[in-house]
């Protein structure tokens, strides 16, 4: 198997995607954000000190997937058509599962861009609730699904 993003099995460069067809390519993300009875409660009846939390989430997740290029050394810079990010409440295990999808017609595919976006909105729901819980645990970051591009169609069928 040979690694893209490396040359002569030493050197790192970005993948020249000049020959490549702009076509639509959508990925989705998730991340698990668990809490304590009572952060949980704190944050989904918006009793959290630090005001909403998820409206700030989503708009950092969104700066996040558009600032990937700057963030991770080798992503392109590409233009993103759609930042959707969703937050669903599994109450019974005090957890807010983060959903992100994005969209593109590009060269190349959006998968970081979506856990980046995933990532960084998991991480501001932590800062805004690490006042008064330390034992917020993030886990599960994992790419959902892709679709477009020249390696096909993926959906992660462990979910």
């Amino acid at each position: 198997m040979n690694f893209t993003h490396i040359k002569d099995k030493k050197k790192i460069n970005m993948v020249d995607v000049t020959k490549k067809k702009k076509t639509e390519r959508v990925a989705s993300a998730r991340a698990l954000v668990k809490f304590t009875k009572t952060t949980f409660e704190k944050i989904t009846l918006d009793n959290s000190p630090k005001g909403e939390i998820f409206n700030t989430a989503r708009l950092a997740g969104t700066m996040a997937a558009k600032k990937t290029y700057d963030l991770i050394p080798l992503c392109h810079n590409i233009n993103l058509n759609l930042i959707e990010i969703n937050f669903r409440i599994i109450k019974k295990k005090f957890i807010v599962e983060v959903l992100v999808s994005v969209k593109s017609s590009s060269k190349t595919g959006v998968e970081m861009e979506a856990l980046t976006a995933c990532s960084i909105a998991s991480l501001t729901i932590y800062d805004m609730c690490k006042s008064f819980d330390k034992k917020i645990i993030i886990e599960d970051l994992r790419l959902l699904s892709k679709s477009g591009g020249k390696s096909g169609d993926y959906i992660d069928d462990n979910v």
